[in-house]
């Protein structure tokens, strides 16, 4: 299991001062966490320059796995996959992390205007330089999977997977399995949702972006919202928190399923990781599958504009 730092920096509304995301890290790091996860996008580049700092003779501990292909542009969210782009992104990212060499780095999202090969092949040329040492690919289809493993080897998909996000189930988690390929889960507990930290969407500070996502919206949200007592009654029943539930289900589906739970609170960061040590029954597990699912979930998981954003398999398309 990995530590996704996003929400170090961005997406979740106001994040905490770089002090308390560093000592947030240093804490991670100390607890034996060794898989880093962040990304060109986050906060426009203070993520990494935040990630860096933490790593400061520490840089051995950890698989650390960054991001390009979607950057902040004049305040603005741009996808471009242009090779020069990417060249140029992975320049930066290893400058605003300090070091020479990033172990994992992912195509953040594909660029429709761009075949993947293309983008695919200038990262091949910065493994063959030395500055990645793998290459990922995040929020794809199956199909764009086989295109750019035409063009050189892929070593980890990142897909949002967990209980309430079932897409990888379409075909991602058996063809990464198949091909030995790590499936990385973000967004593991569901934006907060498994975990039972959701409240009142209504009261998330302005710029968090579930604000704006359809699961969380008042038409959707109390149907999603009465499945949580049945929910929480489960992880009592399994002896856990609710979180470490839907962690332990992820880590059921595949030894090569790795996720990836981001917070700014150390006490989650040690409860999320605390799940590796849950055991839990294979027939409570599949009563949570049946519980929180596509067809128990009210509405899809990103609104039409972030939608089509995106290249991984739909249930709306499989429909």
């Amino acid at each position: 299991m990995g530590l996704g730092c996003m929400n170090l920096s961005h997406a979740y509304g106001i994040p905490p001062s770089p002090e308390d995301g560093l000592a947030l890290l240093r804490t991670a790091l100390d607890s034996g966490v060794t898989h880093l996860d962040t990304a060109t996008l986050y906060g426009g580049g203070r993520n990494e320059e935040l990630v860096g700092r933490a790593l400061k003779g520490r840089r051995d501990e950890v698989v650390l796995a960054s991001k390009g292909g979607m950057a902040q542009v004049d305040g603005k969210k741009v996808i471009d996959g242009r090779p020069a782009t990417l060249t140029a992104q992975v320049d930066a990212s290893l400058s605003r992390l300090g070091v020479d060499h990033i172990d994992l780095y992912y195509l953040h999202r594909w660029d429709k205007n761009v075949p993947i090969g293309e983008s695919v092949g200038a990262l091949a040329s910065l493994v063959d330089a030395g500055k990645i040492g793998a290459i990922g690919l995040s929020e794809v289809s199956v199909a764009r999977l086989r295109e750019a493993q035409a063009v050189a080897p892929i070593a980890a998909v990142q897909n949002e997977y967990s209980l309430w996000s079932r897409n990888p189930e379409l075909g991602m988690l058996e063809a990464t399995a198949a091909d030995g390929i790590a499936l990385v889960a973000f967004s593991p507990v569901a934006r907060g949702f498994l975990g039972d930290s959701v409240g009142d969407p209504s009261e998330l500070a302005e710029k968090d972006i579930r604000r704006a996502m359809p699961r969380f919206s008042s038409d959707n949200w109390p149907a999603n919202a009465a499945l949580l007592p049945a929910w929480r009654a489960l992880a009592a029943e399994a002896g856990c928190t609710p979180g470490q539930l839907a962690l332990a289900w992820l880590l059921s589906r595949g030894d090569h399923v790795v996720p990836i739970p981001g917070t700014t609170n150390a006490d989650h960061l040690r409860e999320d990781f605390a799940a590796l040590d849950v055991t839990v029954d294979a027939a409570l597990l599949e009563r949570a599958g049946s519980l929180i699912d596509t067809s128990t979930v009210s509405g899809p998981r990103y609104a039409p504009g972030p939608a089509a954003e995106v290249d991984a398999e739909t249930f709306e398309d499989a429909a």
